[in-house]
């Protein structure tokens, strides 16, 4: 079962509580605002560009964020981006009274996305001060279980407010988890920066780009990861979906199976700590998803349709083990908070085009074609990946050495 000793220390317990509230609440929001887009512009187009305008604003400001993470008191950049958050959710309650247009949804959409491209790297990094080397594969674990419930709670609890007590209040529950992770946050101890650590600069991001290729190991976390999301990722094509499974009554059972199968693969994750060929068993747990998304695209019946997806999601899951094992072992403090910029653009524009990916082949080809070829491409990408990053393959974390420059 989950290894706990990470949350024998107290200032990760705090960061832990405010993360888990905060998500949860941002879950809420997560299903909030698109049908409050939906119910102003009755446009499905309408709603789709708040992920546009989204990844717009977090590539505007994840770089910016990391650099800024190295050079200053990662708790204190936590904090402030997290009053950032709270404004913008307590925005969403404003426009939501006032039963605004459009275009104030989009651009708190895009603040909030934005914020949290700052916030981001500061909060990732400072774990790697708060918890000792040997237990980050169990904080992995950690925030994978964190995740997957509130992907699961979120949206079921959003929507059942949004049906119980409407709009503002719904979005009044996000602003409230706000509050809850203030708290936590400002109770945790002052995190200084890494000794000799540099100002923020255009040259500091160029270094950590730099760093980054250096290491083939970590290369092969970001592309395994993003071609298993371009090709792999069939959300997009649920409604389509839906069709053949009983129509829209199953589609929350299809968005809800790769979470819970990420839940399942987190309750049990504590055996990723006896492995240490990380490499290998992410290019593993990218093949089976892909494999699982395969076997989905070929069923014609509920009940297995959604146990391939949880399959899915539970590899997804595993390999997000490992990767985010492997970047806080080995990756310098003073660098953290900009590689955890990068590792944040890669494994969120990932799906974003996935979702384009899956809805092209669709269009031409069929649903059903675009998903065993999304499957199938992932599963030869994975292989791809493996030939051509063969110290990615080697990797042991038993025997990895970090640069001397660094």
């Amino acid at each position: 079962m989950v290894d706990l000793r990470p949350l024998r220390h107290r200032d990760f317990r705090l960061l832990y509580t405010a993360q888990s509230v905060s998500f949860l609440g941002t879950m809420i929001s997560y299903v909030a605002l698109p049908y409050q887009m939906y119910r102003v512009t009755g446009s499905s187009l309408s709603v789709g560009l708040l992920g546009l305008a989204e990844l717009v604003a977090l590539l505007s400001t994840a770089f910016i964020g990391g650099v800024i993470a190295d050079a200053v008191d990662r708790r204190r950049l936590a904090l402030i981006t997290d009053v950032g958050l709270a404004v913008g959710s307590a925005t969403l309650v404003v426009l939501a009274i006032d039963d605004a247009p459009a275009w104030p949804l989009y651009f708190v959409a895009a603040w909030m996305s934005g914020i949290s491209g700052l916030q981001r790297p500061s909060t990732e990094a400072l774990v790697v001060r708060l918890v000792p080397k040997d237990e980050q594969p169990a904080v992995a674990a950690l925030t994978l279980l964190r995740g997957s419930i509130s992907m699961i709670a979120g949206p079921a609890l959003g929507g059942a407010l949004i049906a119980s007590v409407g709009l503002p209040l719904t979005y009044s529950v996000d602003v409230a988890s706000y509050a809850v992770s203030l708290a936590c946050l400002w109770l945790i101890r002052k995190v200084p920066p890494p000794e000799g650590a540099e100002p923020p600069s255009f040259a500091a991001v160029r270094e950590g780009f730099r760093y980054a290729r250096s290491r083939q190991e970590l290369i092969g976390t970001y592309v395994v990861d993003f071609v298993a999301m371009v090709f792999g990722m069939p959300l997009a094509l649920f409604p389509a979906l839906s069709d053949r499974f009983g129509g829209p009554s199953v589609l929350g059972l299809l968005y809800a199976a790769p979470a819970g199968g990420a839940l399942v693969a987190g309750l049990f994750a504590r055996w990723t700590s006896r492995v240490h060929r990380h490499g290998v068993a992410i290019l593993i747990a990218a093949a089976v998803w892909g494999l699982a998304i395969v076997a989905f695209g070929f069923s014609s019946a509920l009940v297995p349709a959604l146990g391939f997806l949880m399959v899915a999601g539970g590899a997804d899951a595993t390999s997000g083990v490992f990767r985010m094992t492997m970047w806080n072992q080995t990756i310098p403090d003073a660098l953290r908070g900009r590689l955890a910029s990068i590792e944040m653009v890669s494994y969120t524009s990932g799906p974003l085009l996935g979702h384009a990916e899956a809805g092209a082949v669709a269009a031409v080809f069929g649903v059903q074609a675009s998903v065993v070829s999304g499957g199938l491409l992932c599963v030869i990408g994975v292989i791809a990946c493996g030939l051509w990053l063969p110290r990615f393959v080697r990797y042991d974390a038993r025997q990895f050495v970090a640069p001397e420059n660094h």
